[in-house]
């Protein structure tokens, strides 16, 4: 799977951020991204995170032959791995130019400048040696693999102790670790990867590059050096041309960090040998903050908060001050309160079909007033002025009949429906009709 290119405004966007001297991490030019370091319960097993970019270092060793022409070496191999859990592009089971690159680097780095004693590693002269073997593997890319692994593995042969040996004529005797204490490596130097970016032909340089940086980047100056000073190997690609005072600028930016790193490495080490020997826990488990589940934790970012009363007086002096005049509470119903204008009352406007449910609902109600109305016309013609006649479903009932300048009197009625008050009406005009056929 390839990977995804930047687009046109990425990459504008990138380059003039460069220019400008910002970083989209907030670093500065020449400033590293945070170093983390932690061991595994076995020697020589640790995990270095340069940022985002984790690399897994192990180190293994074996007794094996030794090569005809150094009899009395012992043999140093690297591997460096590119799996896709670190990143979609790279291919599993294909070796890219990349990893070639990074391969051989890593083997200039740490074997070709002697940093491990390989004489130390000779058994039997001619016959048995130690092979250390040392594997890296990268978890996750964000650039900067170099480095990362540069300081993986050198930080895994200074933790790795192998096994004891003894050797009694022709008999080579292997120990293991509850027999005898395992042993450490001889290392002379701790050489380590410091990378460089160039940008726009060399006129911006920029120290530990990430990920998107490298993409814009046109140049790669790597500088492996030691704590003394003593460049260990160097390497340029790109195709850029470089002065003189360009790499000797870079390189005196490398010693200042490389004995930083050698210094963060050596603590790690001596915290990890002192919780050993004090019988703590350790190993990767212990590394995270109460085994809390860290993928979306942020990192921290220091708050200086010396200056905060004062800059809250500033802000506060050059603000609008309050107005003067404030909105009393508007009380519309019990419970309720109205504080300022606020918005209009929506809750009585009606949507277009329930205004013609009502419209419809209307009539009907009219065609039924208006035939209430005939027969509680009828009613009142036919019954007794003195006597009021009330309409209801009830026999009788109670009511108060208000009037002016008397006393409320109650007054029991008795309620006639509307078919007991039409039943009479018909009676005497049948009546009239028999009287008239008589005449």
């Amino acid at each position: 799977m390839k990977e995804t290119p930047l687009s046109n405004c990425e990459r504008r966007f990138l380059l003039r951020a460069i220019e400008e001297k910002k970083r989209l991490d907030g670093r500065q030019t020449y400033d590293y991204r945070n170093i983390k370091i932690s061991f595994g319960t076995d020697y020589g097993c640790c995990i270095v995170e340069l940022g985002k970019t984790r690399v897994l270092g192990q180190v293994s060793c074996e007794l094996v032959s030794p090569k005809l022409n150094r009899a009395t070496e012992g043999i140093l191999f690297f591997n460096l791995e590119l799996s896709q859990m670190a990143a979609p592009a790279f291919e599993p089971g294909r070796q890219s130019d990349l990893l070639v690159k990074l391969n051989r680097l890593l083997e200039r780095c740490l074997r070709n400048s002697k940093c491990i004693d390989t004489e130390s590693l000779c058994v039997v002269a001619g016959e048995k040696v130690w092979q250390i073997r040392v594997d890296l593997h990268l978890l996750n890319h964000d650039g900067n693999i170099i480095d990362a692994a540069s300081i993986a593995a050198i930080v895994a042969l200074c933790h790795f102790r192998r096994p004891d040996v003894s050797v009694q004529g022709d008999e080579v005797t292997l120990y293991t670790l509850e027999e005898r204490d395992p042993v450490p490596l001889s290392i002379h130097h701790m050489p380590i990867c410091v990378s460089f970016a160039f940008f726009q032909q060399g006129t911006y340089l920029l120290v530990d590059p990430n990920e998107r940086e490298e993409r814009v980047m046109d140049g790669l100056l790597v500088i492996a050096m030691n704590k003394h000073r003593e460049i260990c190997t160097i390497q340029s690609s790109g195709g850029i041309m470089l002065l003189k005072d360009q790499v000797l600028r870079c390189s005196k930016i490398a010693g200042v960090k490389v004995a930083e790193i050698t210094e963060l490495i050596q603590k790690a080490l001596e915290n990890d040998q002192k919780v050993r020997k004090e019988g703590g826990k350790f190993g990767f488990a212990e590394s995270i903050a109460n085994q809390r589940i860290t993928t979306f934790r942020m990192e921290k970012a220091p708050v200086d908060t010396s200056d905060v009363e004062e800059k809250a007086e500033e802000i506060i002096s050059e603000a609008e001050p309050p107005s003067e005049v404030v909105s009393k509470p508007v009380l519309w119903t019990p419970g309720t309160a109205q504080i300022g204008e606020g918005i209009e009352n929506s809750w009585g406007d009606l949507e277009d079909s329930e205004k013609e449910d009502e419209n419809e609902g209307g009539s009907d109600e009219a065609i039924i007033l208006d035939s209430i109305k005939m027969d509680t016309g009828e009613v009142s013609n036919i019954g007794s002025q003195d006597a009021p006649i009330v309409l209801s479903d009830s026999e009788e009932e109670e009511m108060i009949i208000l009037e002016p300048d008397k006393n409320p009197k109650k007054i029991r009625t008795q309620t006639i429906s509307a078919t007991q008050v039409k039943a009479p009406s018909k009676k005497p005009v049948k009546k009239r009709k028999k009287k008239r056929a008589a005449n």
